[in-house]
Order: C-alpha cells, then structure tokens, then sequence
C-alpha cells in the first residue's frame, strides 16, 4: 500500500507514555481463552472487560523499539484520517453527519469505557465512550502471528473498528444489544457473526473509496489484506486452539466469510450493499 497523500488525525488519544506502562495484564480467565481473544476482532468486549478488573497479575513486557512505535504511530493517525475523509463523505451523500470516534493507542494496559482494555483483548470499539482502543503491539502479532503482514492488512483492522463504529451512529448496535435481551447464547451467536462480517464490509467500503484518495492499493496488498480476515476467521481460531470446528460457538464468521465481505465491500464500495442480516448470500461458504 503507498500513500498518495492525505493527513494525520488529530482524534487520537496517544496513552503510550501513560500508565502502567511496560506491564501487560493477565487476568484469570484462562490461558487458551486468553490465547482466542487476542485473535478475535471486533465487538463489545465489556463483559470480559470488566472480569479482568479485579486480580490481575503483572508482567513484563519486551522492550519497545521507540522509532518503529513512532512509526506505527503515525501510520494509525492516517488511516484514522482516511476513514474520517471517506466515511464524511458518505453519510454527507445519505444526508447525515459522521461523528468522528477518538481512537486511543496504548501499550500493555489502559482504562476504557467497557472496562480495563489491555494487550490481550486485541483491538476493539467501544460503544459506551465511543472510542477505539489498539495496542500498537498488535500490529507484530498480526504479521507474526497471523502471517498478514503488510500495511493494508494493519489498515484492515483499524478499518474493521471503525466500522463498529458506524454500525453504532447508524443504529445497528443498539437494535442488536436489544436482540440480546431475548435470545439465547447459541441465537445471539448468529447475530453476533452477522454484526462482524458488517464491519468487515464496511472495512472494505472505506478501502474502496481511499483508493485513489489517499491511498494505492495493488494486488499484494488485497491479499495480505485477505489473510488476515482469513486468519481471525472463527473456524480458523478454533482449529487452531482446539482442534476442532464448533460453528454453534462462531461469533465472527468463518474466514471464508470474512473475506467474501470485505471483498465485496472492497468491489462495490457502496454502504447499502453491506446488509449482511438479512441475505442467504455467503450461506455456502464454510
């Protein structure tokens, strides 16, 4: 991915040099829980949140390159601020104002909203204050760990976050928080993947519009792109954690999911294609 131009954003809460900075937290929820949820993206992550409040044990975390942080740092201010110039545009074409989020990077532990955010949870939104919360970290992790590599692939998972964040100014959020009230955990499951594989189209629509914008995408960069929506699919995580499939248990979508709706978003570009809820479309792909 090359920058054409473009800017950096000012709706960034840098909290690198704050806090307990140099700890991670580990709470008590498990190792392999802990080792599934930082590959999860996306969703409301308070209830988990809110558990690791109390009795968290410190440890150390590697030393931080500074000019590489800086970097990453950086590269997080312009694609928020590619996001905000594409989704302003497009709410402005439905005759509505995007209400930029506040985007706060961290390293190891930060408070949220939703709770105490902390490297292990991964990316995520948070509804109740509206911001969202990365640990720069993950960007080594997406590269090392899930084999996606690549700045489109990194825009990717901020994208995906801001599309959280559109499903919230548009409504979607509390219709499905509703839903919940209702259902059962196997039921909201269902919404749940639908939610996602929202945000992941969404992802795809601002990658449609920045293109020729503020960014060029070739073909290299779709795919690293692809690999990490494949790499955070729910069949993928569980092969990998637990040696088998449980589609009862998906909250995200399967990677082939995945990657049909950020492509498709990618291709279109057009917000009122991505009603992910109610369409048999992506049925077969598992």
């Amino acid at each position: 991915m090359r920058w054409i131009g473009g800017r950096e954003s000012d709706n960034v809460d840098d909290r690198r040099g704050s806090g307990p900075g140099g700890l991670v937290i580990g709470g008590g929820i498990g190792t392999l829980v802990i080792a599934v949820i930082v590959m999860l993206l996306g969703g409301d992550p308070s209830a988990l949140l809110n558990q690791q409040d109390g009795g968290a044990q410190t440890e150390q975390q590697a030393p931080v390159n500074k000019q590489a942080d800086d970097a990453a740092a950086q590269f997080t201010r312009r694609v928020l601020a590619s996001t905000e110039d594409v989704w302003t545009k497009l709410f402005a074409e439905q005759n509505a104002q995007y209400e930029p989020p506040v985007l706060v990077m961290y390293r190891g532990v930060t408070s949220s909203g939703c709770g105490t955010a902390q490297k292990a949870m991964g990316p995520f939104y948070c509804p109740a204050d509206r911001k969202v919360y990365i640990d720069l970290s993950f960007y080594d992790e997406l590269a090392e760990q899930f084999q996606a590599p690549g700045e489109l692939a990194m825009a990717y998972v901020i994208a995906h976050e801001i599309g959280h964040h559109v499903q919230h100014l548009l409504g979607i959020t509390d219709k499905t928080d509703a839903m919940r009230q209702r259902m059962s955990e196997r039921e909201y499951n269902k919404v749940s993947v639908r939610v996602e594989l929202q945000a992941d189209y969404f992802a795809g629509v601002w990658a449609h519009h920045a293109q020729g914008q503020s960014i060029s995408i070739d073909e290299n960069d779709v795919a690293a792109a692809l690999r990490a929506a494949n790499a955070i699919g729910d069949d993928h995580i569980q092969q990998e954690t637990q040696g088998r499939v449980m589609p009862d248990a998906f909250t995200h979508g399967t990677s082939a999911q995945r990657m049909y709706w950020f492509k498709k978003g990618l291709q279109s570009g057009d917000i009122n294609q991505g009603n992910t809820f109610n369409t048999q479309e992506d049925a077969g792909l598992q």
